[in-house]
Order: C-alpha cells, then structure tokens, then sequence
C-alpha cells in the first residue's frame, strides 16, 4: 500500500516526519511519499522520504494567510501554477491503491479530500484554547465565533466529517471534545509537537537563575526580534541586581550565528570565550550563552523564556515553564500572533508591549509560587505529553492503512 503525505510548513513538515518515523517501525510493506505544499520539505530530504513533486519556496515563506503582500509576492513567484500542479498530482494519487496523511490546516485537508482517497488529518494549526478554556469562551471571543461553535469552522467540519475521513488527530484534548459532537472521528492522543523534548530527568544544581532566548528562526525578522530581546536584558539586569543570571540564546541552526555576537556586542556584551558553535559573553557578572547546536538541553536548563518564536515557545511552555513575549514587527511575530499565542497557551505566557517591561513581569512571575504552579499545569496540560506519533502511526495502522 502507498501513502502519501502531505503538509503545508516546515513545523508540519518536522510532525509529519516524526509519524512516518514511527510508521516505519509498525507496519510493513507501506510505499510513503511526500509533498510538501510549502517549501522544499527538508525535514523528509533528511529521512530520505521522497518528494512526490515539485516543490517550491514561495517568497512569503509560507505566511500568506496574512494577505497583502505577502499573497501577491507569492502569485508573482508561481503559487497559481505550483497549486493547480499539487492539485492534479494529489488527484492521480487518488486514483491508486493509496491513503492520505494531511498535517496542518484546511490547505492538505481539503487536497486529502480532493483525491477522493481515504485519508486522514493531524489538525496543528487550530485550537479551542484560542477561543475559550475548559470551563467558558474567552472575552474576546466574538459572538460570531461562537455561534459557529467551534475554533474549526462548518466547512472545515464538514471535510472532517467525510466517510473519507477515517482519522483526525486534533493538537489537544478540549479540541477533540469539541469536534466529536459533530460525528467527526476524533483522537485525543496528544501533540507530537512534544515529541523528544523531554524535561530534565535530574535537577540543576546551579544556582544560577537561567533564562532561554528565542528570537525564531526567520531572517531578518529573527535579528529584529534578537535586538529587542538585547534591550529586554537590561531589564532583567537591573531587576535582579543580586542573582546569578545566565542567558541561554538558542539561535536556529540555518542562521548566521556571528551577527547575532555582534548585535551583542553592539549592547555592551563582551566575548569571553568561543568554541565551536558556541560563544560565551559577559555583562554585568551575567553570562549569555549562544549556540546553535544546544536547543534541547537549553529548554531543559532554563526557567524562564524571553520568546518571539512560534513553536519553540510551545514547546518550552509544554515543559511545564513560563514565557514572557512581546509583538515585534514581523512578519510572523507581530501583535496579533503574540496575542494568539498568548490565548493558546493560557497563562503559562505573560504578553508584554515592550522590552522595557520584561524585567518586572520576570519578577514578578519569580516571587509567585502559586503563580509558578499553575503556569506548569496549565502548560503541560494544553501541549500533552511526549509520545503523540508512536500513538498516531498505531492508530492509523489500525483505521487507515488496514496493512
């Protein structure tokens, strides 16, 4: 039997590839493929998965849902005739012994169903804690919103409740409440987004107080957003004048690591030490970290995030630990993103206007230890425990792929 599989971001691309992984190990006899819908899929090229068309990176870099520019970049550069290919290559697979796997949003849902193959969805980009929590709808929630009743819209609904559809894998267990009273097949088995980001099996016994930077991974927006993470350091500085603080600045491994030293520099940082892949600076007693080879045991170590990132933020509230974050100016992590992401993850975020501010809201969150607790609940609450892929590969062996 053939699979194909198709996603719409490199996120996307990063979960589907943890399910094909765990498929590999509980089937047999299974033909998997990919398409990527946006980008160059990368994260399959790794896995030697092979690429089921052509693929290409739009100039939007995959944010065209903002409109505007972005859009019209992307049908300047070849989306119209990149999409009408997808289209009929999705459709020619459909015609064959083959299922479907669509990771995202209503883009490879609504391809999945175009094959007229059986398929099934892994639902990453929505959530019901983007308009309530578990007891009621959230202030900002509009009354339109809720008369649709649900974060997942009727049309979007009415693909996943298709005789087509055999599985949905929604990204928390409030959305899976959600969406199995409308007769959509609907698993509540976690968010493999969490997957192989395990906490720190052992205690830090330092006595530092640590703090993870996450500036994304999108140049040059990533060097914007690092420069106000610079100037929310001061903040930082000056309100724990008697703490061990240590930075950890996780900078994506695609970027160049030597512009954000300089940046650094620029804000009074010294270089005290460099090895590979990894520089030491110092300021005021502190330390900050840069490397671009220790994101998992950065996220481990810290207890605290300064973050304008998407799904490292995520991930490290998963954790069980706060994040503070502030807009920037784009193009991903703009007000309205912060203020979404600030209700998917509850109050394990504290949203701030302006780097001047992060300091007292570290202080803040520091001297509650209620306050501590809650936010640890709530994050590992809303992003599940590790283990979602091996979970979902069972799940669709047994109501998809039938092998």
């Amino acid at each position: 039997m053939k699979l194909l599989v198709l996603s719409n971001g490199h996120g996307e691309d990063v979960i589907a590839v943890r399910i094909i992984e765990q498929l590999q190990i509980v089937t047999n006899n299974l033909e998997i493929a990919a398409l990527p819908i946006v980008g160059q899929g990368y994260a399959y090229s790794k896995l030697n998965i092979p690429i089921a068309g052509r693929v290409q990176q739009m100039p939007s870099g995959g944010f065209i849902y903002m409109g505007g520019n972005p859009l019209w970049s992307d049908v300047r550069g070849g989306l119209i005739k990149l999409t009408i290919e997808q289209l009929k290559l999705v459709r020619k697979w459909g015609k064959k012994d083959t299922a479907i796997l669509a990771v995202g949003d209503i883009v490879p849902l609504l391809y999945a169903w175009l094959s007229k193959a059986n398929f099934a969805f892994v639902g990453t980009a929505k959530s019901e804690y983007y308009l309530r929590n578990e007891t009621d709808w959230l202030a900002k929630t509009s009354s339109l919103e809720k008369k649709f009743g649900s974060v997942y819209l009727p049309w979007e609904r009415w693909l996943m409740s298709r005789n087509t559809c055999k599985a949905v894998f929604p990204r928390d267990s409030l959305t899976t409440k959600i969406l199995q009273k409308w007769s959509i097949p609907a698993d509540d088995l976690g968010n493999p987004m969490m997957d192989k980001i395990t906490p720190e099996i052992k205690p830090s016994e330092s006595e530092k107080f640590r703090v993870l930077l996450l500036a994304g991974s999108r140049m040059p927006e990533s060097l914007r957003n690092w420069q106000q993470i610079l100037t929310a350091l001061l903040t930082v500085i000056d309100e724990f004048p008697a703490e061990k603080l240590e930075f950890l600045g996780a900078i994506a491994p695609a970027l160049n690591l030597r512009v954000f030293i300089e940046a650094a520099v620029t804000y009074g940082w010294e270089i005290a030490e460099e090895k590979s892949q990894m520089v030491t600076l110092t300021k005021s007693s502190c330390d900050l970290i840069l490397s671009q080879e220790n994101y998992q045991q950065f996220l481990q170590q810290s207890d605290m995030a300064i973050a304008m990132a998407g799904t490292a933020t995520e991930q490290f509230v998963g954790l069980g630990k706060p994040a503070v974050i502030m807009p920037g100016s784009g193009p991903q992590f703009t007000y309205a993103f912060a203020e979404a992401q600030s209700r998917l993850l509850g109050c394990s975020i504290l949203m701030v206007d302006n780097p001047q501010q992060v300091g007292k809201a570290i202080s803040q969150v520091m001297n509650d230890p209620q306050q501590l607790i809650n936010m640890a609940l709530n994050g590992k609450r809303r992003m599940g425990k590790a283990g979602a892929a091996k979970r979902i590969a069972h799940c669709l062996q047994k109501k998809l792929l039938k092998i």
